[in-house]
């Protein structure tokens, strides 16, 4: 599916979770969607740099940040490598910072808020794992369609 539109999407299927509003789109494309790649960390962006070192082959990384304000977990060089290592986009249920470079790059980022501090390194955190935040679990290999009116989670492969 090339284009699609998150309204359509939960008109037409039935079971679809959707995530709570609040997230903001920080990336260059606003729509996305892939497969999800998941990552459990708190305040350490050790293990998300790691992911977007590596191909994305069109997958959508869910971060569980854990909701913190205190810090950013993605930023400008991390954008750029996504993008260039062919990630769909990235889900940050936490902060991001660079707003103006992470605009810049074609991959959709969608995060709580900006902040201007780095997070620690302290290579924490774990893959693949489920993840529940803002009212919705996620599971590795889940299919995340996000765009400018939110968010929806399958646990398969949407058409039109």
């Amino acid at each position: 599916m090339t284009e699609f539109m998150t309204t359509d999407l939960s008109d037409a299927y039935d079971g679809l979770r959707h995530l709570a509003p609040g997230y903001q789109d920080f990336g260059g494309r606003l729509r996305f969607h892939g497969p999800a790649k998941t990552l459990v960390t708190f305040e350490d962006n050790t293990k998300l740099r790691a992911a977007v070192e590596t191909q994305g082959e069109g997958r959508v990384l869910v971060v569980d940040g854990g909701g913190s304000m205190k810090c950013a977990l993605f930023g400008g060089n991390l954008a750029k490598l996504a993008a260039q290592n062919g990630w769909a986009g990235i889900l940050i249920h936490g902060c991001v910072r660079d707003r103006a470079e992470l605009s810049a790059e074609a991959v959709g980022i969608k995060a709580l808020a900006s902040h201007p501090k780095k997070s620690d390194k302290r290579d924490l955190g774990s893959f693949d794992v489920s993840l529940r935040f803002s009212g919705v679990t996620v599971h590795p290999g889940d299919w995340i369609y996000a765009d400018e009116d939110g968010v929806v989670i399958s646990d398969r492969e949407l058409t039109l």
